[in-house]
């Protein structure tokens, strides 16, 4: 296990030791790669055979398995949608410093009129 006494900086390492490093990991990443398509390309061919996609809406919609599993197996095969937040950068932000009444700081709520009324 790794702890501070045993990990070595790469600029410590060799070159050849660096390099060696390096790819490892570049064929450890391209071997996950290579399983994720693997899979994909597997759930698709299933989901194209037969009735395939019919038996898991009615698996679904009977409850037979959650739908997370659904969530996975459309995630897994490209479909998932884009997580989309909406920003309005033209909406009027009413941005109020606090400010002093009476020698006390004071922050008013949004929407409220600090600068008194005339019924006061």
């Amino acid at each position: 296990m790794a702890n501070e006494q045993n990990l070595i900086p790469f600029n410590k390492r060799s070159k050849k030791d660096a390099r060696r490093i390096r790819q490892m990991g570049a064929e450890a990443s391209n071997a996950a790669q290579r399983k994720r398509r693997e899979l994909k390309e597997t759930l698709l061919a299933l989901l194209e055979a037969g009735n395939t996609q019919e038996d898991v809406c009615r698996a679904l919609i009977s409850g037979e398995f959650s739908p997370k599993v659904f969530e996975v197996i459309r995630d897994t095969i490209g479909e998932k949608p884009k997580d989309v937040q909406d920003v309005n950068m033209n909406a009027n932000v009413n941005v109020m410093p606090s400010v002093k009444i009476d020698g006390k700081d004071f922050v008013p709520n949004i929407g409220e009129d600090v600068r008194g009324s005339a019924d006061t």
